[in-house]
Parts: structure tokens; C-alpha cells; sequence
């Protein structure tokens, strides 16, 4: 049974460096996030270099939708969590961040460095970003677990504004910005 994550300090130390840039969508964002991270923890098992890395980019992941008001967010993504990493956390490996940010939508299990601690962090968005179609081996069950723990708080439906407005109202140019600069072989 995985367990819900409702706290951890990584995270909580960092979102306020992007609480403004979000705005009100950070509820929905965070509630993501935590999802994200539990289902992570499963894949991981235990290991806490992992964790604080996974808890750390997943801050930023998605947060250039925001920041930098762009659709094809991984490298803006990438650029903010570097930042934040060097002044914040520079005990925290730059390249796994990246990965674990660049890689986060890649269809096909991540080879390279560390890629154990890549793929938990990919497999996990997976689960959340597909409202449970990809499971990984997840069941139903815990995924219903996790999201009564951890309240989904119409985060598909911000991803969809998003996709429309930054687009300048065309959702289907937003859509195709986004599949065709963010999703990976």
C-alpha cells in the first residue's frame, strides 16, 4: 500500500521561492506535486539522496507555465530549479535535477546516470498527469488513496486553461506545443 507524502520539508522549503509566479493556482500545484512525490517514494524505496532530489525538482517541473508563461516548460523548468539550486541547495546534484525535470514526461525508461532515482520521479507523473491511465503497477486502489489524501483540486483543468491561454485562446496550438516540445521517446 503506498502511503500518501502530505509534508515534506524539501518542498516546503521551496515553494514559497514560487508561490507569487503561480498564484492561486498553487493549491492545485502543490496537491500535484505531493502526489507525485508519493507515488515516487514507492518506486524509490528507501533511498533519502533520491527523495530530496525528486522533492526538490519537482518544485520546479512544470513551474515555467507560470514563470515564464511558456508551453514548451522543461528547459525554462530546468533554468528556475538551477537558479534556486545554486544560491539554495548546492548539495544537490545539478545534472539529476535536470534529468529528473527534463525526463519527467519521456514515454521510455530514462537511461543514464542515476536513472533509478530519474525513473521513479517519471513514472510517478506518469500516474498523476494521466488521472491514473499509466499506473506503473500502481493499483486503482492506492491511486484512489492517494488522491483522497491528496485532493487532485482540478489541476487537469488548470494544465487545459494553460494550454488555451498562453496560446492566446487556442487550446488545440497550446496542445500541440506541449506534446510535440515536452513529451520524450
Amino acid at each position: 500500500m503506498i502511503q500518501p507524502i502530505l509534508k515534506d520539508s524539501t518542498v516546503e522549503r521551496f515553494l514559497p521561492q514560487i508561490a507569487d509566479a503561480v498564484g492561486s493556482d498553487l493549491p492545485a500545484y502543490r496537491n500535484h506535486i505531493y502526489r507525485v512525490l508519493s507515488y515516487a517514494q514507492h518506486f524509490l524505496g528507501d533511498d533519502p539522496r533520491g527523495r530530496e532530489h525528486i522533492a526538490f525538482g519537482l518544485v520546479f517541473h512544470d513551474v515555467a507555465m507560470w514563470t515564464d508563461h511558456e508551453l514548451a516548460y522543461l528547459e525554462p523548468s530546468e533554468a528556475v530549479a538551477e537558479r534556486v539550486r545554486r544560491e539554495h541547495a548546492p548539495h544537490l546534484d545539478g545534472r539529476l535535477v535536470a534529468d529528473i525535470i527534463h525526463w519527467h514526461h519521456k514515454l521510455r525508461p530514462f537511461e543514464g546516470a542515476d536513472a533509478h532515482v530519474v525513473n521513479a520521479a517519471r513514472k510517478a507523473d506518469w500516474i498523476d498527469a494521466s488521472q491514473g491511465w499509466v499506473r506503473s503497477g500502481v493499483s486503482k486502489d492506492d491511486i484512489a488513496r492517494i488522491e483522497k489524501a491528496i485532493p487532485v483540486l482540478g489541476f487537469p483543468d488548470i494544465l487545459m486553461r494553460l494550454a488555451k491561454d498562453l496560446r492566446h485562446g487556442n487550446q488545440l496550438a497550446g496542445l500541440w506545443r506541449v506534446l510535440t516540445n515536452v513529451y520524450k521517446l
